[in-house]
């Protein structure tokens, strides 16, 4: 049986609260071995909930601190144990927030991602890929598999590619369901991601975008296949990626054949 909870997990926003003190120093430390080598980095955490991160993450120091949480529930209790967090904590969805607002140069991310958005948290940080460095989080087992997940497995779909080709993955450890509260019905996993040294992908960035999702909805056709719906506004040269299926393609495969696709003139 996992502890009592002073904060009653809500099924609709995702939260399982940890309730394990090893686990939560471990993945504090998962961060902290970064921010310790660049001071004054901004640091979010999203989904705050009970604390059990929050309270580690408030004594370190040099770092521009902030905490992102939705719960009316959480926040009143977070700011009753840990009164000094008022100017950190935002009562903001994480999804809708204008990240550039809050964090003036570059900022990571940690949390124990709420379930039902961790897809989406990481589509976001895609989004701000130039601004985060690194990021910490905890989610689905299978989630955090596909992310990590070389090409030529099963996994290894949408989010794999578009993260791996700005991020180096670390697939760091399994957290199993009963140190939870209530205990989540999958097993969890916590993720590192740290900002390789690509600046440029060398091809048409939202196109690469436009190409993965379009392969990936049709995973189990070939990429010939796969693309014909873009064909209506792009032409494909010769290249024997056509042939395979996206699971067999790597980041610069995507690369490459992104580059395939010439823009039809418009008449």
């Amino acid at each position: 049986m996992g502890k009592y909870s002073p904060v009653r997990a809500k099924k609709q926003l995702g939260q399982h609260f940890l309730n394990d003190e090893g686990i939560a120093m471990a993945i504090v430390n998962a961060m902290t071995t970064y921010t310790h080598q660049h001071r004054g980095i901004g640091l979010m955490e999203v989904g705050a909930g009970t604390g059990v991160l929050t309270k580690y993450l408030i004594k370190e120091e040099d770092i521009d601190f902030k905490i992102a949480e939705i719960d009316s529930e959480s926040i009143d209790y977070l700011l009753e144990n840990y009164p000094g967090i008022s100017p950190k904590l935002f009562q903001e969805d994480f999804l809708k927030m204008k990240l550039e607002k809050i964090f003036p140069a570059e900022f990571c991310i940690i949390g124990n991602f709420p379930y039902n958005i961790s897809s989406q948290i990481f589509f976001k940080i895609l989004d701000y890929k130039d601004s985060v460095p690194c990021c910490v989080g905890m989610v689905q087992k299978e989630v955090a598999e596909r992310i990590a997940s070389p090409c030529g497995n099963k996994s290894y779909g949408i989010l794999s590619v578009l993260l791996q080709a700005w991020y180096d993955i670390e697939y760091l450890f399994t957290v199993e369901p009963h140190v939870f509260t209530p205990p989540p019905k999958v097993r969890s996993a916590v993720i590192r991601l740290q900002r390789n040294s690509r600046n440029d992908l060398g091809c048409d960035s939202t196109l690469f975008k436009k190409v993965v999702k379009a392969t990936f909805n049709q995973r189990r056709k070939t990429i010939r296949n796969s693309l014909k719906p873009l064909l209506a506004e792009f032409e494909i040269t010769a290249t024997p990626l056509l042939d395979c299926r996206p699971e067999q393609l790597s980041v610069e495969d995507f690369i490459e054949l992104t580059n395939h696709l010439i823009k039809k003139p418009t008449l």
